[in-house]
């Protein structure tokens, strides 16, 4: 009895290498356009740029905060700036410190001199802080 072998139909070697060609036109195009392609990568560059600068930034501010903290350290406590930021936040000063009064519009000195101008200025201004 003779057996017939039956030959696959040609349709489907052509789907089959439809889809091949399909899935490398799929990779071709990712390796181009894709999040993470050729076309991409300036992005990604100018991201990396970016963050890099927030980082070094960020560094500085733990850097300070370090810093600031270890001032708290007792063994290394300068009791000059203790004193000092004290009597800034208390508003007191001692009969020999120097006493520079700002003008808080412009942000200059007033004038040190002792003339009736310099005076009235000085006048008004402590009348504006004591309004506070």
């Amino acid at each position: 009895m003779p057996t017939r072998l039956k030959r696959p139909p040609f349709w489907r070697h052509l789907a089959v290498t439809a889809a091949l060609f399909g899935f490398l036109g799929y990779l071709g195009y990712s390796a181009l356009n894709g999040q993470f392609g050729i076309e991409s990568r300036e992005d990604i560059l100018a991201d990396i740029g970016a963050l890099k600068a927030r980082s070094g930034a960020l560094q500085a501010q733990i850097d300070s905060y370090r810093h600031r903290a270890t001032l708290f350290d007792a063994r290394k406590l300068d009791p000059d700036i203790l004193d000092e930021r004290a009597r800034a936040l208390l508003n007191m000063a001692h009969a020999d410190d120097i006493i520079v009064m700002v003008d808080k519009q412009s942000g200059e000195p007033v004038s040190g001199s002792f003339s009736e101008l310099a005076e009235n200025q000085l006048n008004s201004i402590i009348s504006d802080t004591s309004d506070i």
